[in-house]
Order: C-alpha cells, then structure tokens, then sequence
C-alpha cells in the first residue's frame, strides 16, 4: 500500500507538482476571463487545465501495471486527443450559450488553450505551459490595444430592422455615440413589411462592433441586427 504513493506510481511530488502547476497556470487566464466578465471564468478555466492534467497523468501512469501483459496494446496519446475532442464540445457550449459569435470563438479557443496547458503541465512540459500563458496574454491585451491603431480596411456596417413609432433609432444612434462610435453614413429603407424599417449605418470608431451589435438587440423594437462581422437574429 505505502509502495502506491511512490513517484515511480505515478503518485508522488513531482506529479502533485504538475497537477499544482496546471492549476496555478488556468487560474491566472480564469482571472483574466472574469475580469473582463466572460460567463466562462475563473472556475471554468481553473477545472479545465486541472483536469487536462490529471488525464494526462492518468495516460502516462494509471495503466503501468498492464505492461507486459499479454494481447495488451497500450497507447498513451489516445487519452491526449480525447481530450482535445471533449474540451471542443465544452467550447460549443459556450459558443451557443453566448449567442454571440465572435465573442463566443474567443472564449470557445481560450478554454482550449486552458486545456492544453493543463496537458502540457501533466506531460510534463512546465516550460511550455508557461510560455503558453504568457502568450494568452500578449494575444488578449497586446493584440487588443494594437488594434486600436491598425487602419480599418472598409468601416463596419450595421444593417438594422426594426419597429416604427417606438424612437429605436434615436436609441440606437444613442448607443454608437456612448460606445465610441461616430456615424458617418446612413442609408433607410422602407421594410417588406408594415411598420418597419431597415436602416443600415455605417460607423467609425475603436470600440467593440460584436458588443455593439449585441447592446443594440436588447433595444425595445428590434427585430435584427445584422454586420460584416456579426449576425444575431431576435429568436434565434
């Protein structure tokens, strides 16, 4: 029983080690997620590099008393590209849950890096788990604030559907100015349909256009929001 404990089982310091790692590494991205309010937070990260990392451990360690045996054929990378294949399905919960697409594919690839950080960690690759964090951060601050002084190619085009009579467009004209954006061009057209109208702005700024668009949704009386880079649909 005391011979179980031993590293060489796979149940010692060093794999404790990995599995702390693992921990300390997912919860700083955690941090970072919730800090920025992402439903996908601290604990949704901290789990998922915990347990990448105890799966990994599990593939390198739990099936050593099989070797040797007879018409047993062992293949630790099988767990690792399970693993893979589970954390995809947990992204594309996210991803439907948000109804957000751009948002919900950062958040999506942010809980699989979590993942193979954790794998990193369990396989043994400290180093590399490291680096990869640090990387997160470069990717989610510094590509951020780099974009504020990137030219856009062409200005973002919202195309709006909504109710006549209830002031959607003076709200929603509210909303760009609030959220750092200035309307360059407007272009309106009467709806297939009675009472409604679909107007299409095109606007300038540094702000966020997937929150903007997401913001302009809740507004009483739209019916859709439509962009270049984003498509949300009332009832979807």
């Amino acid at each position: 029983m005391h011979d179980a404990f031993y590293s060489s089982m796979g149940q010692g310091w060093p794999q404790v080690a990995d599995l702390a790692l693992a921990f300390v590494l997912t919860s700083l991205i955690g941090l970072e997620r919730r800090a920025k309010g992402k439903s996908a937070g601290l604990r949704t990260h901290a789990l998922v590099g915990l347990g990448a990392a105890l799966f990994m451990l599990v593939s390198k360690y739990g099936f050593a008393d099989l070797l040797g045996e007879e018409d047993i054929a062992l293949d630790p990378s099988r767990i690792a590209a399970q693993i893979v294949s589970g954390v995809g399905f947990l992204g594309g919960g996210v991803i439907f849950v948000r109804r957000d697409v751009v948002r919900g594919l950062t958040t999506a690839a942010i809980v699989w890096v979590s993942a193979a950080v954790g794998m990193a960690c369990g396989a043994g690759l400290p180093l590399l788990a490291i680096v990869a964090v640090a990387m997160h951060f470069l990717t989610v601050w510094g590509f951020t604030k780099l974009g504020y002084y990137l030219p856009d190619a062409e200005p973002p085009r919202l195309r709006m559907t909504y109710q006549e009579g209830r002031g959607v467009l003076a709200t929603a004209l509210t909303l760009c100015t609030e959220r750092g954006f200035v309307v360059t061009e407007t272009d309106a057209q009467r709806g297939t349909e009675a009472e409604r109208m679909t107007v299409t702005l095109a606007v300038s700024g540094k702000g966020s256009v997937p929150e903007l668009v997401g913001e302009l949704m809740d507004v009483p009386g739209m019916i859709a929001v439509n962009s270049k880079e984003n498509e949300r649909h009332a009832g979807e």
